[in-house]
Order: C-alpha cells, then sequence, then structure tokens
C-alpha cells in the first residue's frame, strides 16, 4: 500500500492539528495563517441521524490531486508560501475532525482567500469518499 502525506486513518487529532500551528513559527516571512477544519455533522437525514462518516480513498490518486491543488494555489496567489492539506479515511465520529487545511500567506487576506479556493478544490478533485453510518447502522453513500 502507498504511503500518502494527505491522508490520516481516523481523526485528525488535536496533536497533529497543535504540530501544524507549531510550524508556523519558523515562516516569519508570513503575515497570515487561514485554518480550515471540516468537522463531521450528525445530520439527520430522512429522520435518521449520522453517527459517523466512513471515508476511503484512492491512495496514488490522492497524492497527485493534492500536489495539483496546492500547485495551483501556490500559482495563483503569489502571497502564499506553503499549504498543508489532511484528510481523514476509515470512520470519523460526528463532532471529529476530518478536513485539515492550512494556507501561510505574506498577507492575511491572501492567505484566508487561498484556504477557500483550496477547500472547494478538494470537494470537486480529491478521490476521496464518504458513507454516511446512521445510528441504525444503516448507510448511505455520499
Amino acid at each position: 500500500m502507498m504511503k500518502s502525506n494527505y491522508l490520516t486513518i481516523g481523526p485528525i487529532s488535536p496533536e497533529t492539528i497543535s504540530k501544524l500551528i507549531e510550524k508556523m513559527n519558523c515562516k516569519t516571512d508570513c503575515g497570515g495563517h487561514s485554518i480550515f477544519l471540516g468537522q463531521v455533522r450528525a445530520d439527520e437525514i430522512e429522520g435518521k441521524k449520522v453517527k459517523a462518516i466512513e471515508y476511503s480513498a484512492y491512495i496514488e490518486l490522492v497524492n497527485v490531486e493534492a500536489e495539483k491543488i496546492i500547485n495551483k494555489i501556490l500559482s495563483e496567489h503569489v502571497d502564499v508560501k506553503s499549504a498543508d492539506i489532511i484528510h481523514s479515511t476509515g470512520i470519523v465520529k460526528a463532532g471529529e475532525i476530518s478536513l485539515l487545511v492550512l494556507v501561510s500567506a505574506i498577507h492575511r487576506h491572501q492567505a484566508m482567500l487561498a484556504c477557500s479556493m483550496a477547500v472547494e478544490l478538494i470537494k470537486e478533485n480529491l478521490p476521496v469518499w464518504k458513507k454516511e453510518i446512521f445510528e441504525d447502522e444503516s448507510h448511505l453513500w455520499k
């Protein structure tokens, strides 16, 4: 199985988030960092409540697409110095974090724009699928 720098098994831990934030201290050329944390919602669908999402991914293609997304962000936002993407695989319970995007830029506005763009590109292009698992153990692929 191929390793991915963009995927983690299970929810994204507070420790992982903290380590990425701590890494920003050495980016003294950046004045703005924008972080997006995607959390699993306990949605109610047709009277059933989501208790978790099981994510599956095409690992090799995730690596390729994540690199493309980062390169697009860097080329379209010249202020951006770095971008990190981490997406969960496996089971993530409602309330837990399943997506982390961190963008560092010279100016805050560019960091925020680029982070938003990255999230949209991830939703459109990253080959990650989700199976919503309901409290009654039934499921729905999204």
